[in-house]
């Protein structure tokens, strides 16, 4: 082990607070920290030259791969021109660009505004407050409940945790945050009374597929149902594509699938394609206008972080959807899906530990199960963690949801890399 590599795992453990994670166990553990030194593709390099595919993005974030030289030259560039200004009382020609080019995504006279923040759980706050204010502001300030799914997860800060429907997030947040209606599936708006219903803000909803969930489907049409509710009731809504967003499901949005536009559109993780933190909240020409007045008339949306905009983050994004182009990676996602079914079903035909799995597009999940047909495993057990730490030895990264094996590979990734990633699952999850 070389001097700098040990100096770097002491100071870890001094130091780093580290995310969703139990640091007493961490400081005390015999395993020192893998540090991560570079990235190239779909490969990330440990420190010791180490090589591991990159299993789930990053934390589902990376699109294109580390580095790429379209995106790296992009920001470069723009380094050496603007590095940051202000949104507020200013504006940058990265921003204005990439606003512009979002609202493209979509059919004209849909989503028309493009307000940026910084990471998934703004992009929630974003909408919420908007939808919130927007209700007083057309004299419905009795519309004030959000409708949720249950296991849902939408971001940390105290409003998106709210609406989360994972109790473990919001525990420590219980009396604040906004008023939830929270429902399992789209079967249970039918139970809603009349004054219920019209106490509804807005519903949103992770399309297709839950995250933290452990990569939970929703059933097809559903998306396109709760938009015709939505309508009958006048309650907006609002998609968390936070994870789904730009190609992870084989469209560049989950909504796509069912041809639904909504009423707030949140982004984040693969917008910039994983390279620089960057998030946007879309919405409609309805919502916007409604915040239009003097000064005076205190209609203003009060509400913004200092890196609003940033433009080298917004010329990070521009990029990534120019090599979306360049390199008609949509085009090139059937193959690559294909390839993760058929290994999935292939492997979890051979492997005892493993359950159900379930995908849409290259995300996929797979639950880990006691023994075949036993059902779910002792979660104190942190199998699934365990796993994860086995795999490393078999040149694959990725993370589980609790005891759900989770495969997202970035869409760069060839055919045979992604057959290569479920096989280390695979023998990962074989205990001798």
């Amino acid at each position: 082990m070389s001097d700098l590599l040990a100096e770097l795992r002491r100071l870890d453990k001094a130091h780093f607070w580290h995310p969703f994670t139990q640091m007493q166990e961490w400081v005390a553990s015999e395993e020192d920290p893998l540090i991560i030194a570079s990235g190239r593709g779909a490969t990330l390099t440990d420190l010791e030259g180490r090589t591991y595919f990159d299993g789930n993005s990053s934390i589902w974030t990376n699109v294109h791969g580390h580095c790429h030289p379209a995106i790296v030259a992009a920001v470069r560039e723009q380094l050496g021109r603007l590095d940051h200004c202000s949104a507020l009382g200013f504006s940058n020609e990265p921003a204005i660009r990439l606003a512009a080019r979002l609202v493209e995504l979509f059919p004209p006279h849909t989503l028309t505004k493009v307000f940026f923040t910084d990471n998934g759980s703004t992009a929630i706050e974003c909408a919420c407050r908007m939808a919130a204010q927007y209700r007083q502001l057309a004299g419905e300030s009795h519309r004030t409940h959000f409708i949720a799914f249950d296991q849902a997860y939408h971001g940390d800060t105290v409003g998106a945790a709210s609406l989360g429907g994972v109790s473990l997030f919001r525990a420590h947040e219980a009396a604040a945050g906004y008023p939830v209606i929270r429902l399992a599936d789209a079967d249970q708006l039918a139970d809603l009374s009349a004054e219920t219903i019209a106490s509804c803000n807005a519903l949103i909803i992770e399309p297709l597929i839950q995250g933290a969930a452990g990569m939970r489907t929703w059933p097809p049409g559903m998306l396109r149902r709760l938009r015709q509710w939505c309508d009958q009731h006048d309650v907006f809504l609002i998609l968390d594509e936070v994870m789904t967003g730009f190609g992870r499901t084989g469209k560049m949005f989950a909504c796509e699938h069912e041809d639904v536009i909504p009423d707030f559109l949140c982004l984040a993780k693969g917008l910039t394609g994983g390279v620089l933190p960057l998030a946007a909240t879309l919405t409609t020409d309805r919502v916007y206008e409604a915040f239009l007045g003097t000064s005076a008339e205190a209609k203003t949306f009060f509400y913004g972080h200092s890196y609003c905009g940033n433009p080298l983050a917004c010329t990070a994004a521009l990029a990534s959807l120019q090599v979306f182009e360049d390199e008609r990676v949509i085009a090139g996602l059937p193959l690559k899906i294909e390839a993760l079914r058929s290994s999935l079903a292939i492997r979890a035909r051979e492997t005892p530990s493993w359950g159900e799995f379930r995908q849409v597009g290259l995300i996929a999940g797979i639950d880990l199960i006691a023994d075949t047909g036993a059902g779910p495993l002792d979660p104190d057990l942190l199998t699934g963690a365990r796993i994860c730490r086995r795999v490393r030895a078999h040149g694959l990264l990725t993370r589980p949801v609790r005891d759900t094996l989770v495969l997202m590979p970035p869409l760069c990734a060839e055919p045979e890399e992604i057959i290569a990633a479920v096989d280390a699952l695979q023998k990962a999850s074989i205990w001798p």
